[in-house]
């Protein structure tokens, strides 16, 4: 059941946000310019900026603030600057040509120093009730900091992920923990956007344990 889909990132953000038990694993979220990117990188150290449309990893640059050095990471060429307003200009022009959003750079837990998050695909029934398809981990690339199985990424069951990236313990819970996240974020994505038939969600998981809420596609990949 295919359903209704919606491209727009920011749209399905403020959706979650509205919600009070969800809201605090959606990342900083704001629409990228100049004032905005220089007070988040500060605050964060790291932001991921990323097209308001569009997915596989296309066109999303990660910003970071160290020591008086500023930096972004596309793919997998750094390029470091003196001061913030140089680096914007380059910034502009590695961008792909649309609007942006910035997003707090969230430290994920990692295997082998290669950084994981998860994919939870969810499709509705015919009779209403909504069915898992898949929930699965995706170990990025060697050098790179995006996990798309597009660019590279290698697939890994959601349990065997969590269980190499993070201590036992805390790996069991997580699996229940996402579910129950998925469970909450369908019925208010339902009642914002009528007609939906399904979802992907991304996942992240620092290295605290914090699940993340990336993104929400309603045509999944």
């Amino acid at each position: 059941m295919a359903g209704r889909q919606l491209a727009n990132k920011w749209l399905k953000t403020e959706a979650l946000l509205s919600n009070g038990s969800v809201a605090p694993h959606i990342p900083q979220t704001r629409m990228y310019d100049a004032e905005q990117l220089k007070r988040m990188i500060h605050q964060f150290g790291m932001v991921v900026i990323k097209p308001i449309h569009g997915g596989g990893g296309y066109g999303v640059i990660k910003v970071s603030y160290d020591r008086g050095v500023y930096s972004f990471t596309y793919m997998s060429r750094r390029r470091a600057f003196g001061n913030f307003e140089t680096m914007f200009k380059a910034l502009g022009r590695a961008k792909v040509g649309r609007k942006y959003i910035i997003q707090q750079g969230i430290h994920l837990a990692r295997i082998g120093g290669r950084p994981i998050d998860y994919r939870v695909k969810v499709a509705k029934q015919q009779d209403g009730s909504w069915m898992y398809r898949a929930m699965v981990g995706r170990l990025a690339r060697p050098g790179l900091f995006v996990t798309n199985l597009c660019k590279g990424g290698t697939l890994l069951s959601a349990r065997e992920g969590l269980s190499r990236s993070l201590r036992s313990k805390v790996a069991r819970t997580k699996r229940r923990e996402m579910r129950n996240l998925t469970n909450t974020c369908i019925g208010i994505l339902e009642s914002s956007f009528p007609g939906i038939g399904e979802l992907g969600f991304d996942y992240g998981i620092d290295n605290g344990g914090k699940i993340w809420i990336f993104e929400v596609n309603t045509r999944p990949q």
